[in-house]
């Protein structure tokens, strides 16, 4: 059994222990579906309800997911409820996806000692709401950027999951399962989370301490490992960018060698790609945060505003302030192509629709545009 890190761990068992699953609009089904599925094969496992579990939404309306799928839940956070742990959902869009009643919500389960979860970027609520000042905390990479520079007293960390002092939060994708096979073994043994996994056919449980893959241009997954090497040293080094003859040698190959791995695999030079990094971080700042263009121009390591909006222009194809105005909400920044979409009933255009806010929207078309 693990040592007690504040999750219960040394409280008595109750039967059962009762979930509070918080759907915000736009979640995303995976990380819902990976959190609940280890709860109901624990019940099944041992032959008794060890865990129920309830779906929740602000006013007791449906949810959407991320990809169009309608969840109706269980109840309103309106409602009276006893939980033991609340675990907040989130996906697309999660910077203006939820509302001021669910923060006072968590809030009130704060108040009452409530165990506090978040998957995917349901963190960012838990944060938005004050309750992960002070705590370490995991989150989806994309939502990273936007917890760094809104939440500066939150402790945010780039690790699958994190189990801490009242507080649980993981990235997203399947890591949900991982995280509450962390938690099933805490609180009942590990016999009884491997009996889990192996009904999920998981052949391996990964640790909390594994850090989640960052964002990488598809080609760079079967590429030479130098160039792979160089390109992650690049997306570490983007407040201040490293000069290419440093690259190299950090790389452990000379300049001419790295130039010529990445007209070889990626198409382009160096400069040009760790240009694209840059301008892909600023993306997501724009898309994300508040943070004035003289602030992410600097963030990004570019001279000045003037400078940054060029480059920006000239590789995205448009001034950094339109992809504000795109965020907006209905009637700013559409095009025929918004419209027509609206119009169809099909879930998966409309889905695709809500995620033109995303900073990913698009990207692997623009990183293999060069």
């Amino acid at each position: 059994m693990a040592t007690d890190t504040g999750l219960h761990t040394d409280r008595p068992a109750q039967n059962p222990y009762r979930v509070g699953f918080l759907l915000i609009e736009n979640f995303t089904l995976i990380a819902l579906a990976t959190a609940v599925e280890p709860l109901r094969v624990a019940n099944q496992l041992a032959g008794t309800e060890l865990y129920s579990w309830k779906l929740l939404t602000a006013t007791g309306e449906y949810a959407r997911a991320s990809d169009g799928i309608t969840m109706v839940p269980d109840a309103s956070i309106q409602e009276e409820h006893t939980f033991d742990l609340v675990i907040v959902v989130a996906g697309i869009d999660v910077t203006r996806s939820f509302s001021r009643s669910e923060v006072n919500w968590l809030k009130q389960m704060a108040r009452r000692h409530v165990l506090l979860g978040a998957v995917c970027t349901g963190p960012y609520v838990l944060a938005s709401a004050g309750l992960l000042d002070g705590h370490s905390c995991s989150a989806h990479w994309e939502c990273l950027e936007a917890m760094q520079e809104g939440f500066p007293r939150v402790q945010t960390n780039n690790r699958l999951f994190t189990l801490e002092r009242e507080r649980m939060t993981c990235t997203g994708g399947t890591v949900p399962m991982h995280m509450m096979l962390s938690f099933l073994a805490r609180r009942h043994g590990q016999e009884l989370s491997n009996a889990v996994s192996h009904m999920f056919v998981c052949d391996r449980v990964r640790e909390e301490s594994e850090q989640q893959p960052m964002p990488m241009h598809p080609r760079l997954a079967c590429a030479q490992p130098k160039l792979a090497e160089a390109a992650q040293l690049m997306e570490a080094n983007i407040e201040e960018p490293i000069e290419l003859r440093e690259l190299a040698t950090l790389a452990g190959i000379s300049r001419r060698q790295l130039e010529r791995l990445f007209l070889k695999h990626m198409g382009c030079t160096p400069s040009r790609y760790y240009l694209r990094v840059r301008l892909n971080r600023a993306r997501r700042l724009l898309k994300q945060t508040s943070c004035s263009i003289v602030e992410i121009a600097s963030m990004c390591g570019f001279v000045s505003a003037t400078h940054f909006s060029r480059c920006y222009r000239k590789t995205m194809g448009k001034a950094p302030k339109y992809e504000r105005v795109e965020v907006g909400g209905p009637g700013t920044g559409s095009d025929l192509v918004t419209d027509t979409m609206a119009s169809l009933a099909s879930s998966s255009l409309q889905a695709l629709r809500r995620a033109r806010t995303e900073p990913t929207y698009g990207i692997f078309e623009d990183t293999h545009s060069g």
